[in-house]
């Protein structure tokens, strides 16, 4: 979409889009028209849910807010804009919805939102219209979700359910983060605005102090994708949510491409447009990032997918002064809900966007401030309220853990590129180009300071620093956009429109190779040095798409869901060995299987008894991990039963823990 901050100019800015005639005041303030629209927006869900097709309400939601805005001057443009205030308006609907009767079921949920649609629309006099035209480079943005998803999907094709968990419980982490989306889901709305019934699906105080945007909104998508408040059993859960999280990738992944390539705005087409979406796309596919689907980091994963688009739209803000109140407002609640720690971000560019445009909104100022002081009130609730209740920021802040690291050689040298290029003459005086300037340096600034605290506190860069550097690379990839347009445009040809099309094709596929070969090490067949494969072949996402990062608790799971778990209903201890950390996986997941993480307080006390197995254990280790054991039964808030995997260890632990008064029931329960 074409539009007056995007070329050079000292004059104020007003990048309000042109309102047709037909969406001129009052022209579609009619009260049937309202009646009508209102009342089909309660028919249409009711009449989906008797069919059990409640799941065809989210393209109609999308392409109802897509019909209403007026943001993009194409299709995708349109539709992610629309997804995206769809998602921050259900977040923050969510927290009406977990407080009313009908929690998240699916008619008065979407009823709703569709009513509010209809009025909104109404009142703006806005008649729907979406725009259908395409451009070639959307192709990119779609091929790099399809390719993505193709990867991190392929181990998981031809095997049953109950074969992918060795795919879903690759680590604590993501087990953690379906026992809150487990317990939404149950709950039928956040958890730390039901923390007493929520103990019960997951481990306190996360119920309290765990940002849990995303894991609502999943349950909410997933009620509608069931067309049921009844999530079904575990298994089934934990497979749909595993889908969730590779499709949560591959959209960051096409979000990022997309995100550079509004952020380069119409400026930034033909080839140049191919070479800079093929470069993002090339980073995510090969590079480090990957991991978050290995390594459970679900919840950055989506607080990524959110801070992208939330940063493109307020660097770049071409859209009217509704829609802009509209797409900060989801921006800070949809960042923020889902990770609070990137809110700081969003806020930066906020209040940079206020200064750049300050002329365009001087006329509206007070309603503008006051639209978005209410927004941040909203944002900010559910932070407040997990330092209300047990956060410690300072000691959480400094947590250890495993680490995705971001490429830092990319991290650097894109960010670099942003600055070189925005500082231009050319671009900087641009309103783009001096929000790039903003912010590129205003998280330079948050990351440095953040980084220089974690030295000066504990002496070494932690867990929340890589997570706030990964939050850089998506900030240095999206201003990617603003480095395109420093290449040289291709000058007009001439020739037949066919000629010069082909032309165009040709120079956008040889830009988007030489971009995969470049930051993506793909060889294009072209053999290694030595007979070795290319460094594109050794990316985490191909290893995943092996199956490399297949869990070894296969087993384990198969046994649990095919025999151990039936007719069970006190917590689960699983012992099917001697490795301490496969009991802890094992009993982590049978609590999950049977929607009660909750109950297992103790759940890292497993992770110190290393009995249960046949290998021999002497007395001094096997003391130890009984009074580990013990202290599991103890807080568990029923007897649980304990899974043994050797007959004679299954013995000795019930001779024992019935002289030391645990109650427990012991079983006899050997891995298949």
């Amino acid at each position: 979409m074409a539009t007056r901050s995007a070329v050079p100019t000292t004059e104020p800015v007003d990048i309000r889009a042109q309102r047709p005639a037909e969406d001129g005041a009052g022209s579609g303030r009619r009260w049937p028209v309202l009646g009508a629209a209102v009342a089909l927006s309660w028919a249409l869900p009711l009449l989906l849910h008797t069919l059990s097709l409640d799941v065809v309400l989210l393209p109609v939601l999308v392409l109802a807010t897509a019909s209403l805005i007026r943001v993009g001057g194409g299709l995708l443009d349109r539709l992610v804009v629309a997804v995206f205030l769809l998602c921050g308006a259900v977040m923050a609907f969510g927290l009406l919805f977990s407080v009313w009767p009908w929690g998240l079921a699916p008619v008065p949920g979407t009823g709703l939102l569709l009513s509010v649609l209809s009025v909104t629309g109404w009142l703006a006099g806005r008649r729907p219209r979406i725009p259908l035209r395409l451009r070639g480079s959307d192709a990119l943005v779609l091929g790099t979700v399809a390719v993505v998803w193709r990867y991190f999907h392929h181990p998981l094709a031809g095997k049953s359910t109950a074969d992918r968990l060795a795919y879903f419980a690759t680590s604590e982490d993501r087990m953690g983060h379906f026992s809150y989306f487990d317990g939404i889901h149950h709950l039928g709305g956040y958890a730390f605005l039901h923390q007493e019934a929520a103990k019960a699906y997951m481990m306190t105080p996360s119920e309290a102090v765990y940002p849990q945007g995303y894991h609502f909104l999943l349950a909410w998508a997933d009620v509608l994708v069931t067309s049921s408040t009844d999530g079904g059993s575990g298994l089934d859960m934990t497979h749909r949510y595993l889908l969730y999280v590779l499709a949560g990738y591959a959209l960051l992944c096409g979000v990022l491409v997309w995100a550079a390539r509004w952020i380069g705005g119409p400026r930034l087409r033909g080839w140049r447009t191919a070479a800079v979406c093929a470069t993002v796309a090339a980073v995510m596919m090969s590079g480090s990032m990957a991991q978050l689907v290995a390594w459970g980091f679900d919840s950055e994963t989506f607080g990524l997918l959110f801070l992208a688009v939330a940063l493109a739209l307020l660097v770049r803000p071409a859209m009217g002064r509704a829609e802009f109140v509209l797409v900060a407002v989801a921006a800070l609640v949809s960042v923020t809900f889902v990770y609070n720690l990137y809110g700081v971000l969003v806020g930066i560019t906020l209040v940079a966007v206020l200064v750049v445009h300050r002329r365009r909104f001087a006329p509206h100022r007070r309603l503008v401030i006051g639209a978005l002081a209410v927004g941040t009130l909203v944002a900010g609730l559910p932070s407040a309220i997990s330092v209300l209740a047990e956060l410690d920021v300072s000691k959480t802040s400094n947590l250890a853990g495993p680490m995705v690291i971001p490429d830092r050689p990319v991290f650097i040298g894109c960010g670099l590129l942003a600055l070189a290029a925005a500082s231009l003459p050319l671009n900087r005086r641009t309103g783009t180009g001096q929000m790039v300037l903003a912010l590129v340096l205003g998280a330079t600034a948050v990351i440095g300071l953040f980084g220089a605290w974690q030295k000066h506190t504990i002496g070494y860069y932690s867990y929340y620093f890589e997570k706030l550097t990964a939050a850089g690379l998506v900030i240095a990839l999206v201003s990617l956009g603003m480095v395109g347009l420093m290449l040289q445009p291709t000058a007009r040809t001439t020739g037949s429109p066919l000629r010069r099309r082909a032309g165009l094709l040709l120079r956008s596929g040889v830009a988007t190779a030489a971009a995969l070969a470049l930051f993506g090490h793909v060889q294009w067949g072209v053999p290694s040095g030595w007979g070795h494969p290319s460094a594109w072949y050794d990316s985490q996402m191909v290893k995943w798409a092996r199956g490399e990062h297949e869990n070894d608790i296969g087993p384990a799971a198969k046994t649990l869901t095919g025999r151990d778990l039936k007719g069970v209903d006190s917590p689960v201890i699983a012992l099917y060995g001697d490795d301490s950390y496969l009991n802890l996986r094992a009993t982590f997941l049978a609590q999950l299987l049977s929607h009660r993480a909750g109950t297992m307080v103790g759940l890292y006390e497993v992770y110190h008894v290393k009995i249960g197995g046949p290998a021999a254990v002497d007395e001094k280790e096997y003391q130890a991990s009984l009074g580990r054991l013990k202290g599991a039964i103890a807080s568990c808030p029923t007897p649980p039963t304990v899974l043994v995997g050797d007959q004679m260890a299954a013995d000795r632990l019930r001779q024992d823990l019935g002289r030391a008064g645990s109650a427990a029931t012991v079983v006899f329960a050997p891995l298949k």
